[in-house]
C-alpha cells in the first residue's frame, strides 16, 4: 500500500476487530483450566477428538441465529473448485459431519469431547468476539434422556472441578419440545408441517434467549410489531397478537419453586399440543434422574425462559449460569450469567445419512469461564517463570548453557539471558519481567571457586508480607553463594520456599 506521496506504508499493528490475543500468562491459565475440565470428561468416558477449523458450508449448515450478517453468520469464502468453505463456528456440526463420515467404525454411542476455536461473523461488541474457544463433550447416539441427564451432572461437576463453588452456579433447564408446544397453541407451529412459519419462530425463539437482556417489555415489542433500540435501529417483531405474546410470556415465567409446580404449570400452557407434553414428560424423567443422581435443587433447576440460540436443537436444552455479582466497566453490579450451554439436536446428522440419529451436548464457553474465575479469585495464579541463568562473560556461553541444561534436566523451567549481557541491572529486570524465581549468577570469580551465586527474586514482596522481626529476615537471605555441583538441588529448594 502506498501513501498520498509514493512512499509504501507501514500496516498498522492492530488486530481485526471482534479478535484478541492471548499472551503468556492468560494461555497458562486457560490450559490449566482446561485440564481440569477434560479430567472430568474422561472420568465420565469420553474421548478426546479433533477436527478440522474449515468445513464445507452444506457441512455446516444453517443454524446460528445472526441471519443478518453475511453468509449467515459464518466466514466463508469460494475454494478454487468452486465449493464453498468455512471456518467452523462450533464444535457440534463438525462432529455431525465426523459421526456420518465414520459411522461404521465408531463405538455407538459414540462419546467425545472435543476443545478448540470456533468463529462466527457476529457483530463484535464488549466481551464479544468473533474467534472464541469452547470445550464440548457429547453422546451420539442414545434417544434416553438419561444422556442429558448425565451431561447435566457433568456440567454442575466441571464448574466445580475449576474451582466454582456450589451456591455460585446453577444448571438450568429446558425443553424445545415445549417449546414447540407453546408455538403450536399460539398458531406458529404444526406437526402437519414442522417447516411452516419458520421465520416467526426464529424471532420468537431470539427474543426470549434476550430476556436477560431486554426485559420481558422488550422481549414482549419483539413478539409483536418489533423493537427500536437506543441507537434507533428497529428490530422486525414476529407479529403475534396481544393475547398470543400473553402465551409466550407465561411461558418464559413458568418457573416456580420447585419442579414440580414448574412441570404443573408447563403441563397446563402446552393442553392440547403432543409434542408440548412429550418435552414437559421429558423435562420431568431428567429431573428425576438427577435427584437420583443427589443433583439436587442447589446445582439443578427447571427454567423455561432457556432456549438456546442455535437452530438445531430438538429436545431438552440447559445452560450453566454463574450466580455470583461482577463490577461492570462502570462499576455497576450485575450476574456473571452463562457460560455453558448445549442441549438435544437429533436430526444434525440425518442431514447427512437421511436416518435420524439422536445426540446431545454441552459446550463450555472457555473465555468466559476463565473471566469468572478470574472475577471470582478462583483462577489459576500466574505461574512462576524460568530460572534465568544470567551472563557475566560471553566467552562463557557454552558454561552456561550447561546450566541450564542440568536444570531442564531435573525438570526446572530454565533459560540463559539471550540479550546485551553489559548491563547486568537490565539481566535482572528482565529476569523480574519473566516472573522468574531465581536468578543464577557466575562471574570468573566464581568459577575459580567453583561457587554460583542464587538469587531469590520473589522474596521481597513475600517478606513483606510474612516476616516482621530481623531474625526472621536473617533467616531467609535474598542471595546466597552455593558450590557449583549443588546448582539444581539448591534452585529446587528455594523455588520450594517461594510457594
Amino acid at each position: 500500500m502506498a501513501g498520498k506521496q509514493g512512499k509504501p506504508q507501514r500496516p498498522k499493528a492492530a488486530q481485526p476487530r471482534g479478535f484478541r490475543d492471548y499472551l503468556g500468562a492468560e494461555v497458562t491459565q486457560r490450559r490449566a483450566m482446561l485440564e481440569r475440565i477434560t479430567a472430568v470428561y474422561e472420568a465420565y468416558g469420553f474421548d478426546p477428538l479433533e477436527t478440522s477449523a474449515v468445513e464445507t458450508v452444506e457441512a455446516l449448515g444453517k443454524f446460528l441465529p445472526d441471519v443478518d450478517r453475511p453468509n449467515a453468520g459464518v466466514f466463508a469464502w469460494q475454494d478454487e473448485d468452486a465449493a464453498w468453505l468455512a471456518l467452523r463456528y462450533d464444535l457440534t456440526a463438525p462432529l455431525a459431519r465426523v459421526y456420518a463420515q465414520y459411522r461404521n467404525d465408531l463405538p455407538s454411542p459414540y462419546r467425545r469431547y472435543a476443545v478448540g476455536p470456533v468463529w462466527r461473523n457476529e457483530k463484535p461488541g464488549p466481551g464479544r468476539f468473533r474467534q472464541f474457544y469452547q470445550c464440548d463433550a457429547d453422546t451420539v447416539g442414545t434417544p434416553t434422556v438419561a444422556a442429558d441427564a448425565e451431561i447435566c451432572a457433568m456440567l454442575s461437576d466441571v464448574l466445580e472441578a475449576v474451582g466454582i463453588a456450589r451456591g455460585d452456579y446453577m444448571v438450568r433447564l429446558n425443553n424445545r419440545k415445549v417449546l414447540n408446544g407453546v408455538m403450536e397453541v399460539v398458531g406458529l407451529w404444526s406437526p402437519d408441517d414442522p417447516d411452516a412459519q419458520a421465520q416467526a419462530r426464529g424471532i420468537v425463539l431470539r427474543a426470549i434467549d434476550k430476556l436477560d437482556r431486554l426485559g420481558i417489555d422488550g422481549v414482549r415489542a419483539l413478539l409483536g410489531a418489533g423493537r427500536k433500540d437506543a441507537s434507533g435501529d428497529f428490530t422486525e417483531g414476529a407479529g403475534l397478537s396481544a393475547d398470543a405474546a400473553d402465551v409466550v410470556i407465561a411461558f418464559m415465567e413458568a418457573r416456580r419453586d420447585n419442579a414440580g409446580a414448574t412441570v404443573a404449570a408447563l403441563r397446563d400452557l402446552v393442553r392440547g399440543s403432543t409434542i408440548g407434553a412429550e418435552g414437559v414428560d421429558e423435562l420431568e424423567q431428567i429431573g428425576a434422574l438427577m435427584a437420583a443422581q443427589g443433583y439436587g435443587a442447589d446445582r439443578f433447576v427447571l427454567d423455561p425462559s432457556v432456549v438456546r440460540g442455535l437452530g438445531y436443537y430438538t429436545g431438552p436444552v440447559y445452560e450453566a449460569e454463574l450466580t455470583f455479582e461482577v463490577r461492570d466497566a462502570k462499576g455497576r453490579a450485575q450476574q456473571f450469567g452463562s457460560v455453558a450451554g448445549g442441549g438435544r439436536y437429533d436430526d444434525l446428522v440425518k442431514r447427512f445419512t437421511g436416518q435420524q440419529v439422536p445426540a446431545t451436548g454441552v459446550s463450555v464457553g472457555v473465555d468466559r469461564l476463565l473471566a469468572a474465575l478470574v472475577a471470582r479469585g478462583a483462577g489459576q495464579s500466574t505461574p512462576p517463570g524460568p530460572v534465568v541463568v544470567t551472563v557475566m562473560d560471553r566467552a562463557r556461553m557454552a558454561d552456561y548453557q550447561a546450566m541450564v541444561a542440568e536444570l531442564r534436566t531435573a525438570g526446572i523451567r530454565a533459560e540463559v539471558y539471550l540479550g546485551n549481557p553489559k548491563n547486568f541491572g537490565n539481566q535482572l529486570k528482565y529476569a523480574d519481567a519473566r516472573s522468574s524465581p531465581v536468578a543464577v549468577i557466575e562471574g570468573s570469580d566464581e568459577q575459580a571457586r567453583g561457587v554460583v551465586q542464587i538469587k531469590d527474586l520473589a522474596l521481597g514482596a513475600r517478606l513483606a508480607a510474612n516476616i516482621t522481626t530481623n531474625d526472621e529476615w536473617k533467616a531467609q537471605p535474598a542471595q546466597m553463594e552455593i558450590p557449583r555441583d549443588e546448582l539444581v538441588a539448591q534452585v529446587r529448594a528455594m523455588i520450594a520456599r517461594a510457594d
